[in-house]
């Protein structure tokens, strides 16, 4: 078996081989390499593959997480930056999670308390929640309720109060804004308006960009992930942010 320093050069290029292996990749290596020099450095690639069979998983892992990085950079300004009012725990928090999420979304319900309890156990953190209204038409009626309610101070009160209802209708929506002390009229004055509609479709438009089919969904730093997270999860994200900011 091949010792590990054999190869210690060609470890860090190693995940981008596999990768065009695997996907077939036009235009050749990442790497300059011809003739014999080329071959030989292929069987060292290919016997090091074999005998360790267990990096294929890292490397693939480490390809997609570039590939995210390089999908979030452009986007990172227009995820980040929230409808005003639209923020849960602190709103001038240094670490920014952001979720997409639908009122309809059981799995949204159910992520609640694990981030209410992170943003009670780190006074640094903002939770950008994005109202991605996918489910059905009450989702739209929700969101354009929560976002009215943004506009009135009131955007956490209704978001909670909303997640306490079984379900979605205009009643229970209706319920939620006022037992959360919204002013009903002026908020169904502002939905009439259309005021909410271009956020809501942007909202959509940012989760196709970034590759997400459902909801809940999360941005925080260079990582996205789909789908219903433990708060352990989230919790191992938000100290990687934290570290690489210094906090």
């Amino acid at each position: 078996m091949a010792s590990s320093s054999r190869f210690g050069g060609i470890l860090p290029t190693l995940a981008i081989i596999i990768g065009a292996a695997l996907f077939g990749f036009a235009g050749g290596w990442a790497w300059q390499a011809t003739g014999a020099g080329r071959g030989a450095t292929e069987t060292i690639v290919h016997d090091y593959i074999l005998d360790h069979p267990e990096i294929l998983p890292e490397a693939m892992q480490r390809m997609q997480q570039r590939e995210m990085q390089a999908r979030l950079a452009p986007l990172r300004s227009a995820i980040e930056t929230p409808y005003p009012g639209a923020v849960l725990g602190n709103p001038n928090g240094k670490i920014v999670l952001v979720e997409f999420s639908d009122y309809a979304c059981p799995y949204c319900r159910l992520s609640m308390p694990e981030v209410e309890a992170l943003i009670a156990t780190n006074k640094e953190l903002k939770v950008v929640v994005r109202e991605e209204a996918v489910i059905s038409p009450d989702s739209d009626d929700a969101a354009r309720m929560a976002l009215a309610a943004a506009d009135q101070g009131l955007y956490a009160a209704f978001h909670k109060t909303m997640f306490s209802k079984d379900t979605v209708n205009p009643a229970t929506i209706d319920a939620a804004a006022q037992e959360a002390g919204v002013d009903l009229a002026k908020a169904k004055a502002s939905i009439a308006s259309g005021k909410y509609e271009m956020e809501i479709q942007n909202n959509q438009r940012i989760a196709e960009a970034v590759g997400f089919t459902g909801t809940p969904s999360w941005v925080i730093g260079d990582e996205a992930h789909s789908g219903a997270l433990s708060r352990d999860v989230l919790a191992a994200s938000i100290a990687r942010v934290a570290k690489e900011k210094g906090l």
